[in-house]
């Protein structure tokens, strides 16, 4: 059993790798068709997302470069500010050059003022990322594709079009992930009618085989 979740985590931890490194990829004009299949978002509003992240990002180091560590979060146009700055002047600031890049619907500061985390906090961030996504697999009732997650600090930022029962459940698995220092909620939710509306059809009932007559 131990074997079969330390596989889910290395494998949500290579996908949580391949997925940063691929982003360029996907705004140069390829969305995996899996990725657009799999999100409740619409493959426009995914582009999108893609494309606020990728300006925020060159529009922050352009600013601040080395002095802050911010990351910049995305989800049907809702953007997640997390990270340290020095000050409360470059914390407005980064809020400012967000709210005006195109498209962006509201902005969520989560920035701390305080010194930028080592190395170490960020890639123990990045496994406690990768625990709670092996997770969301694991769980029966979930679909783990529809939830964004982000950690910063040992808190867990959850994003996602889900439903008010989906919310609960995932946040109830999550608290129990080790490493998980807190869980703030940032969900668009849904109704259960608009989730069976988004799944796709269940595949036609297979034909019974047709008896062979028996040769004369």
């Amino acid at each position: 059993m131990k074997l079969k979740h330390l596989t889910t985590v290395c494998g949500a931890l290579l996908m949580c790798l391949s997925l940063n490194a691929c982003a360029p990829l996907m705004m140069a004009g390829f969305a995996g068709t899996a990725l657009v299949a799999s999100d409740r978002r619409t493959s426009g509003a995914q582009l999108e997302d893609e494309t606020i992240e990728l300006r925020g990002r060159a529009r922050v180091r352009d600013a601040l470069g080395d002095k802050a560590h911010v990351t910049i979060t995305s989800f049907n146009r809702q953007v997640l500010l997390t990270g340290e700055v020095a000050n409360d002047r470059d914390l407005k600031n980064v809020i400012q050059l967000v709210e005006k890049i195109e498209n962006v619907r509201t902005v969520v500061n989560e920035m701390s003022i305080m010194p930028p985390s080592t190395l170490s906090e960020r890639s123990n961030d990045l496994l406690v990322t990768a625990k709670v996504k092996a997770s969301l697999v694991d769980s029966r009732d979930l679909f783990a594709n529809a939830f964004k997650v982000v950690t910063e600090r040992g808190t867990v930022y959850l994003m996602g079009r889900v439903t008010a029962r989906e919310a609960n459940s995932a946040t109830n698995v999550i608290r129990n992930v080790n490493g998980v220092n807190k869980v703030v909620r940032l969900f668009e939710i849904i109704t259960e009618e608009e989730l069976r509306n988004l799944l796709p059809p269940p595949p036609p009932p297979e034909k019974p085989a047709e008896a062979t007559k028996p040769s004369k």
